[in-house]
């Protein structure tokens, strides 16, 4: 039921961080996995790295915000692997002040990453799942998804966006044998969250009071949830935004 031996998945953002959690998991349960991002070269140290382990991986240059790099994306994965089963949109990035103070090319360039990135490469891979028959895309949110942040107006609106973007693809694609779900991380320690810590007082102090687990989550906490909506165990599974937290949403 998870076994992923012979199936092709693209991780976009998947050279570090959550991508690159998800990316190791779907790696160890059979997967070719694809690392696509906009650092060349840091995404081919994650590939040799997976590699080095035995895996099966490369990687492809992409800028998810930019169609005509989108599509070279997908026509070289299938050049170079010969299909595409699983599709991880995780590529993303924020930028963290007042609402009042962002410029419109902010608000823009947050936007075209982390939500019409992710349309683009959904779009892209449709029909190629389609002709294999099925795929699956996951599609990777956030807390922002739920709860608002005064430091966070485009990221959040994106990410509120990325959950009704997965349920109308799933909606449309589920004849097709394609299931679509998102997946909601929480704090999760990574280079961005990092960054986050600096920027924003009392951060850390205020995500290990909320959160039960009494921890932030790591890269490998997201590896498990990747494996399961990528593999047949999820085949009925559609539509969803599943929470990975530590119980943090579910406080008051």
């Amino acid at each position: 039921m998870f076994d992923l031996t012979e199936k092709v998945a693209i991780v976009t953002g998947g050279n570090g961080g959550i991508g690159l959690g998800m990316a190791r998991g779907l790696a160890g349960a059979g997967a070719q996995v694809v690392i696509a991002g906009r650092d060349a070269a840091k995404s081919k140290a994650a590939a040799t790295a997976l590699a080095g382990g035995g895996r099966r991986a490369l990687a492809i240059e992409v800028d998810v915000s930019d169609e005509r790099s989108v599509v070279e994306l997908f026509r070289a994965t299938v050049e170079r692997c010969g299909r595409l089963d699983i599709l991880i949109n995780n590529a993303g990035m924020n930028i963290r002040k007042p609402p009042q103070d962002y410029t419109t090319e902010e608000w823009c360039r947050v936007i075209d990453t982390n939500l019409t990135g992710a349309f683009l490469c959904a779009r892209a891979a449709y029909p190629l799942m389609k002709a294999a028959g099925g795929g699956k895309v996951i599609n990777i949110g956030s807390m922002m998804s739920i709860f608002g942040g005064w430091f966070a107006a485009p990221y959040g609106s994106s990410k509120g966006g990325i959950v009704q973007l997965t349920r109308s693809l799933a909606a449309a694609w589920a004849r097709d044998n394609i299931q679509v779900n998102a997946v909601l991380p929480g704090w999760i320690d990574t280079d961005l969250t990092r960054q986050a810590r600096v920027q924003v007082a009392g951060l850390h102090e205020s995500v290990l009071g909320r959160t039960p687990a009494g921890r932030w989550g790591t890269i490998d906490d997201m590896a498990g949830i990747a494996v399961f909506l990528a593999a047949p165990a999820s085949d009925f599974v559609t539509g969803t935004a599943i929470p990975v937290d530590g119980g943090y949403s579910i406080q008051g």
